[in-house]
């Protein structure tokens, strides 16, 4: 049975860095550089997604129309409609959605509401822990059956 969504966010935990549709993408650099991330997602008032900024977008749009890019709206340069899970959806589900829509991000959410965001580090890194579990069981199975 594949992992859950929600078993991913109970050991990475729930915060999601947001930005809002009228800030700048100036402001976006910034919070990426700062918190070390690849994507924000863009909320509107009422903690609805509205759209997902990323190194991608700003980097595409930068070299569309250079430097000026920087005081562009978000909500000029944000990537939508927005693709994402929910916490029950499960890892393979998950993996099959970011490889087919070539996607880095998926924000998480429920009855409407954002609750996270998994990126495909936190993919690879889970798909790695499963491995290395499956292995030490494989091992202990080897060494006890002598």
């Amino acid at each position: 049975m594949s992992t859950t969504i929600a078993a991913i966010l109970e050991r990475k935990g729930h915060e999601v860095v947001t930005i809002a549709p009228e800030q700048t993408v100036s402001e976006v650099v910034a919070a990426l550089r700062e918190r070390g991330i690849g994507a924000l997602v863009v909320v509107d008032g009422d903690d609805g997604v509205a759209g997902i900024v990323s190194e991608r977008d700003v980097v595409r749009h930068l070299a569309e129309v250079g430097g000026d890019v920087l005081l562009a709206r978000v909500a000029d340069v944000m990537t939508t409609p927005v693709h994402t899970c929910t916490p029950q959806s499960t890892m393979d589900e998950l993996t099959e959605q970011m490889t087919e829509r070539r996607i880095r991000h998926l924000p998480v959410c429920e009855d409407g509401r954002l609750v996270g965001i998994v990126s495909i580090g936190d993919v690879v890194k889970e798909r790695f822990e499963e491995l290395h579990d499956h292995n030490r069981q494989l091992e202990s199975y080897v060494a006890g059956s002598y």
